[in-house]
């Protein structure tokens, strides 16, 4: 999978890729991520991407010149792009909007924004804005990353285990169950005996159900639009009589 990514500061970008698991997918040939600075679509001197807004107002624009011909530049490759900009005001991205450009999409182009925003003609080469959350960052490198990284876990031979991401927080629609390591017992705390004790079935029924208790105290809301099964009702009939029991 392909993302080119727009950005003004390209070195936050390629810091973060050059390590963990985003590096290896990238050695592997399995990602393929490549950085554009914006300045070099520029036409003057200063290199300036960025003016006052028209009809005054705090904080620069993104000039519409520098993006237009960076997305131009970049599309003549004949590549199928579905192109994003960051954005506070953009569908907010969620593990589902990352399966969907896992699944849909083969090359991604991020167009970071900055400042008080980008210049309004630009929007006619975007697809889609996306946001990474309700409140607003300095810039839109850090939710590329986000994009990025959320999306890759999601595609074939990324994470070490092909299972990992199936089992993650909102990948099934809940919180993740609690993990432990090695060793059983620290500071008087010890793992669950049933982890201990393998026994595969017994342990599958612990996780869900520690899933679903952590999501019943921590994000209830998920648990509206979670997709439950006949035993997940009655293993959260379970932990309510618990909790009742407890008080």
């Amino acid at each position: 999978m392909r993302f080119d990514v727009l950005t003004i500061f390209p070195e936050v970008i390629e810091s973060y890729i050059s390590v963990s698991i985003l590096k290896r997918a990238i050695q592997k040939g399995i990602i393929d991520v490549r950085v554009h600075n914006i300045r070099d679509y520029t036409t003057d001197k200063h290199r300036q991407v960025d003016d006052y807004p028209y009809g005054g107002g705090a904080g620069m624009v993104f000039k519409p010149e520098p993006l237009f011909n960076a997305i131009e530049s970049l599309s003549r490759d004949g590549i199928k792009r579905h192109r994003i900009l960051t954005s506070p005001g953009g569908r907010v991205f969620t593990q589902d909007v990352a399966s969907e450009f896992a699944r849909e999409h083969g090359a991604i182009m991020i167009v970071c924004g900055r400042y008080e925003g980008v210049d309004e003609r630009v929007k006619v080469l975007i697809d889609e804005e996306i946001s990474i959350g309700d409140y607003v960052l300095t810039g839109g490198e850090l939710a590329s990353l986000v994009i990025i990284d959320a999306v890759c876990r999601l595609l074939p031979g990324v994470l070490g285990d092909e299972t990992s991401s199936e089992e993650e927080s909102f990948s099934t629609g809940l919180l993740e169950y609690p993990q432990y390591t090695r060793p059983a017992e620290y500071r008087g705390m010890r793992v669950p005996e049933v982890l201990l004790s393998g026994n595969h079935q017994m342990i599958r029924r612990w996780r869900r159900k520690e899933a679903l208790r952590k999501t019943l105290k921590q994000r209830p809301d998920l648990l509206e639009k979670a997709a439950l099964t006949d035993e997940d009702k009655i293993l959260l009939q379970e932990i309510k009589e618990e909790e009742r029991w407890m008080q």
